[in-house]
C-alpha cells in the first residue's frame, strides 16, 4: 500500500547509517541503538531495517527513516508490517583516479586497478563476482544503477587515463555532520556499582538499570494529540482506582504532560476518597455545566482548576464523580462526550476510571473514546474471571472494541486481602496465584505486568513516594507498557 510522504509523521527522527567499516546504527530521537553484525552489507542494511520496522510496530505507524550507506543516501517509509517505500535514493558518486606517467610504476597500479572487478561489499569473500544491479534499500527506481557495480570492459581502460586530470568529485557538506549522534552511556547510580561509581570508579550500569532507564524513557515522552486510557473490570474491587491513581501519578511526574484523572462512575465512585481534595466540591457534573464556558476561545486555560482537585505531590489532577447522596443522576453517554471534550482541550493525558457495568451508557461511550484500555485485577478468581468476560465482551463486540481488548494492558497485583504479616506457605501460595492468573491472561492480551502486594495502596489516600521501592519500579514497568501502546 501507497503512502504519501507528507502524511507519515516526522517525528520521532530516525536515522540508518551504515560505516565503510562495516558497522551500523540506527538513531531514534537522538537515541543510538547498534545493528547486529552482517556478512555482507546487504545484511547490515536488512539488520538496520528489521529495527525501523521494530519501532513502526512500536508507534503502529508507518515512520519515516532517513539512509546513508557507502553507496548513497536517501528516505523510505517503513510500515508496522515491514513493508518499505522510497521516497528518495541518490547514489554516491564513485570518485576518480589520477593516472600517473606511464613509464612510472604508479602508471600501472592505476592501469591494474582499472580494469580489476569492482570491489566486492562488507564482508563478502574476494572472488569475482558478476555485474548486477543491486538496490540497497528496496524499493528503489529500476533504473538506478550504482556507479561502483559498472566493471569496465578491456576497450575502455584507455580512455580512463584520458580523464586523468579532471578534479575529483567531493562529497557534499549536506552529507556530513561533526556532531556525535550516539549519546553518552551514564554511568552506574544503583547498587554496588553506584557506590563504586560515587567513590570515583565508573561503572557501567548493570542491566536491571538500563531497562529502569528504557522504562523512564518511555513514559517520559510526548505524544501528538491527546490519549484516553480506561480502566475497566466488572467486578468490583478489583484495583481499579489504585490503578488509575499510580498510572496518572507516573506518567504525570515523568512525562510533564498535562494529566487528569476522571472518575466516570454512573453514579458515585470512590476515586474522590482515594486522593487528595482540592478547596472546593465541583465534580463532573459542574464541569458539565460550564461545558461552553470552558470550551470558549476566550476562556483561560487556568479555569479548569475551579472543576478539578490537584495532587500536589504526584502532579495530576482528578475530576470527580457526582458525590450528592440524594441525588439520582446517571451520566450518559452525551454527558460522557462533552466532559471528553473540555478534558482534552486541557489535557494531554486522560486516564478513566469506570464502574461496574459494562452496559451503562456512559461505560459504553468511555471505550468509543479509548486509546488504550487497561485491565487491572487482583490475584483472586472471581476478579480475574471478571476480567476475562469484560475482555470478552469487548472481543465479542468487534471493530475498535475488539481491538482494544487484543492490545489491552493486564496488571495483576498480589491480594489486598493478604496481610503484611503473611509468611512461609501462605506467602508463596499467594505469589504463586498472582503468577497463575497473569499466565493465564498472556496469550490473549499485547501485556501483562504484575504488582506485588503494598500496604500503602490498600486504605486511605494514596501516594507514589509511600510505596515500598520494588512496587514503585513494578508500576513504572506498568505504565511504560501502557505507554507503549500509545
Amino acid at each position: 500500500m501507497s503512502t504519501t510522504p507528507t502524511e507519515v509523521l516526522a517525528f520521532p527522527n530516525i536515522k540508518a547509517i551504515i560505516s565503510d567499516n562495516g558497522t551500523a546504527e540506527v538513531v531514534v530521537a537522538g537515541n543510538s541503538r547498534v545493528v547486529p553484525a552482517g556478512e555482507t552489507l546487504q545484511d547490515l542494511r536488512d539488520n538496520a531495517l528489521a529495527l525501523v520496522v521494530a519501532e513502526a510496530k512500536t508507534l503502529q505507524r508507518p515512520v519515516r527513516v532517513r539512509i546513508e550507506d557507502p553507496e548513497g543516501h536517501g528516505e523510505l517509509i517503513v510500515h508496522p508490517g515491514g513493508n518499505v517505500e522510497s521516497v528518495s535514493y541518490e547514489p554516491r558518486a564513485a570518485r576518480r583516479r589520477t593516472a600517473a606517467p606511464a613509464s612510472t610504476p604508479a602508471a600501472a597500479a592505476v592501469e591494474a586497478s582499472d580494469t580489476a572487478p569492482a570491489p566486492t561489499p562488507v564482508g563478502k569473500p574476494e572472488a569475482a563476482q558478476p555485474t548486477v544491479e543491486r538496490k540497497p534499500w528496496p524499493p528503489l527506481p529500476a533504473e538506478t544503477v550504482l556507479a561502483e557495480d559498472v566493471v569496465p570492459a578491456d576497450d575502455e581502460a584507455p580512455h580512463q587515463a584520458v580523464a586523468a586530470d579532471a578534479p575529483v568529485t567531493r562529497r557534499s557538506l549536506k552529507e556530513t555532520s561533526f556532531l556525535v549522534s550516539a549519546p553518552v552511556l551514564e554511568p552506574a547510580t544503583q547498587g554496588w556499582r553506584g557506590t563504586l561509581t560515587r567513590l570515583g570508579f565508573r561503572m557501567d550500569p548493570s542491566a536491571e538499570e538500563l531497562s529502569e532507564r528504557e522504562d523512564i524513557r518511555t513514559v517520559s515522552q510526548h505524544w501528538p494529540g491527546p490519549r484516553t486510557i480506561a480502566v475497566v473490570n466488572r467486578k468490583g474491587g478489583a484495583n481499579k482506582t489504585p490503578t488509575v491513581v499510580m498510572l496518572s501519578a507516573i506518567l504525570a511526574r515523568y512525562s510533564g504532560a498535562a494529566t487528569v484523572a476522571w472518575d466516570n462512575n454512573e453514579s458515585q465512585g470512590t476515586l474522590g476518597w482515594r486522593t487528595e481534595k482540592g478547596a472546593h466540591d465541583r465534580s463532573v457534573l459542574d464541569l458539565i455545566d460550564s461545558s461552553t464556558e470552558l470550551l470558549s476561545p476566550s476562556t483561560n486555560a487556568a479555569e479548569i482548576a475551579k472543576f478539578v482537585h490537584h495532587q500536589t505531590a504526584d502532579k495530576f489532577d482528578v475530576l470527580r464523580s457526582d458525590e450528592n447522596e440524594e441525588g439520582d443522576h446517571e451520566v450518559t453517554a452525551e454527558e460522557v462526550d462533552i466532559a471528553h471534550q473540555v478534558l482534552t482541550r486541557y489535557y494531554r493525558l486522560v486516564i478513566m476510571d469506570s464502574g461496574n457495568t459494562a452496559r451503562a451508557a456512559n461505560w459504553r461511550r468511555m471505550i468509543d473514546h479509548t486509546n488504550q484500555l487497561v485491565v487491572p485485577v487482583t490475584a483472586i478468581e472471581d476478579r480475574a474471571e471478571a476480567a476475562r468476560l469484560t475482555l470478552q465482551t469487548l472481543e465479542s463486540r468487534g471493530g475498535h472494541d475488539a481491538e482494544l481488548a487484543r492490545n489491552a494492558v493486564v496488571i495483576v497485583s498480589e491480594s489486598t486481602d493478604a496481610k503484611r504479616s503473611m509468611t512461609g506457605d501462605a506467602l508463596k501460595r499467594a505469589k504463586a496465584e498472582a503468577q497463575r492468573i497473569a499466565d493465564g491472561f498472556e496469550p490473549f492480551v499485547r501485556a501483562v505486568v504484575r504488582i506485588p502486594y503494598d500496604p500503602a495502596l490498600v486504605n486511605g489516600p494514596i501516594r507514589y513516594e509511600a510505596l515500598q521501592p520494588a512496587t514503585q519500579r513494578a508500576w513504572l514497568a506498568a505504565a511504560a507498557a501502557v505507554a507503549k501502546g500509545f
